[in-house]
């Protein structure tokens, strides 16, 4: 079997290229702006990603589904410490939210839906059903796919580098393909 000097040529710089790019690419994707949790009624957040300014790590706003901006909502101040900091939303009627973190020195840590649901009471002669959920009254977001979440610089160019390889590789196969006595 004959190794082709186009694949010596290739092959190493495809590989060359695909790999530093890789090992940035999970670091990126772990990285998260904020956590929102529900417990009954109360809808809380936590992130890590506000410093303190003048003694405020910043607020955080909880918007239902007719509020469009972070001043028209619920809004609570962050409290903790430099590692972690929270607010909490106490009787939440149930529906779909919109959690917006807004650090002290302006920039967004991040945005999140949740959903709170109704609170069920079990009988106690029969075994409790399943607590219905509230749909989202903005629908299911179809289409929208991965531009709910931000994705870093590295992630975007890692996948870049691998759509880029995988057409290079099947413009030089299919080339490689059309001249059958050439393998």
């Amino acid at each position: 079997m004959r190794i082709s000097p186009s694949l010596l040529r290739w092959g190493p710089a495809v590989a060359a290229a695909a790999l530093p790019v890789a090992p940035a690419a999970g670091p990126a994707a772990a990285v998260s702006g904020i956590s929102v949790s529900t417990s009954g009624s109360t809808v809380s957040v936590t992130t890590s990603a506000c410093g303190r300014i003048n003694g405020s790590w910043g607020t955080a706003s909880l918007l239902d589904s007719g509020q469009t901006s972070f001043a028209q909502g619920r809004q609570a101040a962050l409290s903790g410490t430099g590692a972690e900091q929270s607010a909490a939303w106490p009787n939440v009627t149930p529906g779909t939210y919109t959690v917006i973190v807004l650090c002290s020195n302006n920039n967004t840590a991040g945005t999140q839906t949740v959903i709170v649901a109704p609170a069920s009471s079990p009988s106690p002669s029969r075994p409790a059903a399943p607590a219905a959920t509230a749909s989202p009254s903005r629908g299911v977001l179809g289409g929208v796919g991965g531009a709910v979440r931000d994705y870093g610089t590295a992630t975007l160019v890692a996948g870049g580098a691998l759509v880029g390889s995988g057409v290079i590789a099947g413009v030089w196969f299919l080339r490689r393909r059309a001249r059958p006595y050439r393998f």
